[in-house]
């Protein structure tokens, strides 16, 4: 089962592909950044952002997607630009038929360590360890978008022993 996390962002988009293995592991198949020039025009980078993520969708077959949610701005500007970005992935997403799941860094945080506060340098502990890398994951937002990944991961799994939807 291949997975995609997005960590959304209009200069720079997280993405992080994983494979939940029949014996219970995970292993990182495909992470890293989609970036877009500062000084183009909106329009422009949100139509990059699209076509960026169109090529990472055809070269993995998933099972899955999941968006970080857009949980709390101090600037108002980063915030509209975040969610711009953020439509655009849930569209794009949507027009390849994949179910999406959204989930608050809180929520993601809870499922990789156990605790909802945990700093980055434990969050990317983790997730070296949950994905056997030899190395941390970097950057921050391919780290930010393997979290996504593992935990959309984690509730597929435990949908599929429950039953539960």
């Amino acid at each position: 089962m291949f997975v995609l996390g997005l960590d959304p962002g209009t200069a720079i988009t997280g993405y992080g592909v994983i494979e939940a293995l029949p014996d219970g592991a995970f292993r990182a198949v495909d992470y890293g950044v989609i970036t877009t020039p500062a000084k183009t025009p909106l329009a422009e980078r949100l139509l990059l952002l699209h076509q960026e993520l169109e090529a990472l969708l055809t070269r993995h077959a998933l099972r899955g997607a999941a968006v970080e949610k857009l949980f709390f701005q101090r600037n108002v500007t980063t915030a509209m630009s975040v969610g711009q970005a953020r439509g655009v992935l849930l569209l794009t997403l949507a027009q390849h038929g994949l179910a999406v799941a959204e989930y608050t860094p809180n929520e993601v945080k809870e499922a990789i360590t156990g605790y909802g506060s945990a700093g980055k340098a434990q969050m990317q502990r983790m997730i070296q360890m949950l994905l056997g890398l030899e190395t941390l994951p970097r950057p921050d937002d391919a780290a930010d978008a393997l979290a996504v990944a593992l935990c959309h991961a984690q509730r597929l799994r435990w949908q599929a022993r429950t039953g539960a939807a």
